[in-house]
């Protein structure tokens, strides 16, 4: 005689899954502002509310915060990557190492977002409403190169996604 099981386990995204991973990309800025004296707390209070509502609707593809020189990302930058994990897992890293020593004089400290194809699938009108809810507008433009390159260090992940995170380092 045989037997078999079946195990289906369904995980609901909700906010506070949300929260849980854009309060450790605020963890990460926090410490950015800690080294580097950018972000201001408001700006992280509101990247902070923004990736939040992103990732709760399915909407953030990627986001990059750091610093930028000649129209190029430098470090210290970190970009996060948005991923449904479908029946997967992933690591829940502790943000952090951040590196210290970086040279960001003449940068300005700034941020580009890009949206999934459920954000372009919305009317203009569901894109205008949901904006009209978020702390700030951003403008479009096109995504900044690197000025070295991009190494994966970190995921963050919660309710069956997760962000990824990569560091800009230098050659």
């Amino acid at each position: 005689m045989s037997t078999s099981f079946t195990v289906s386990d369904t995980v609901s995204f909700t906010i506070t899954h949300a929260r849980h991973m854009a309060a450790k990309v605020a963890t990460d800025l926090k410490r950015i502002q800690r080294l580097y004296g950018l972000p201001t707390d408001t700006q992280i209070g509101e990247y902070e509310a923004e990736i939040t509502a992103f990732l709760k609707d399915s909407f953030l593809s990627t986001v990059t915060y750091g610093f930028q020189r000649q129209g190029l990302w430098i470090e210290p930058t970190l970009k996060y990557t948005a991923r449904d994990l479908v029946g997967s897992s992933a690591n829940d890293d502790d943000p952090g190492r951040i590196p210290a020593s970086a040279n960001v004089t003449g940068a300005v400290f700034t941020s580009y977002l890009t949206y999934t194809d459920a954000w372009w699938q919305l009317s203009e009108a569901q894109r205008e409403t949901f904006r009209s809810k978020l702390p700030f507008r951003r403008t479009a433009g096109a995504e900044p190169g690197v000025n070295g390159y991009l190494s994966s260090d970190r995921t963050y992940s919660s309710g069956g996604r997760a962000i990824d995170r990569a560091s800009v380092r230098s050659f």
